[in-house]
């Protein structure tokens, strides 16, 4: 059974610095995912962390809130039928050099670091990262 569903997706720094937050976004229209609000904004190394919270066990966690922080992000929240599922096929594979051809990482990621986006895995983290990002 399918349902209208919100989901948070992120252009990350490497993308904005790019110029390919256009080509992104359509990515997402194309796919009936509609963009219900978006802004451009700059977080601190403290919002990254606090936003990435759960992977401070990780070994990875330290330089995935270095590089959020590191220059301007485009952050949405994306409407549409599945949309978590939907976004995460969108986007591929963490690593672009293992995500499907067509997908946004593969198209435009630089490395499992630098991957160009963000989506929420689940709908309880999609409400958390909205919430995060677009608290009412």
């Amino acid at each position: 059974m399918s349902s209208v569903e919100q989901t948070l997706s992120i252009i990350k720094p490497d993308a904005v610095q790019r110029n390919l937050v256009d080509a992104i976004k359509s990515k997402f229209i194309e796919n009936k995912l509609n963009i219900k609000k978006i802004k451009k904004i700059k977080i601190s190394k403290e919002e990254s962390a606090e936003f990435y919270k759960v992977h401070q066990t990780k070994p990875f966690y330290d330089g995935l809130c270095a590089y959020l922080s590191s220059g301007p992000i485009v952050v949405m929240i994306l409407e549409g039928e599945n949309a978590i599922q939907k976004n995460r096929e969108i986007m591929g594979a963490t690593d672009p050099q293992k995500a499907e051809i067509g997908t946004i990482r593969r198209e435009h990621g630089i490395s499992i670091d630098k991957n160009s986006v963000h989506g929420s895995d689940s709908p309880d983290n999609a409400k958390k990262e909205i919430d995060f990002f677009f608290k009412s």
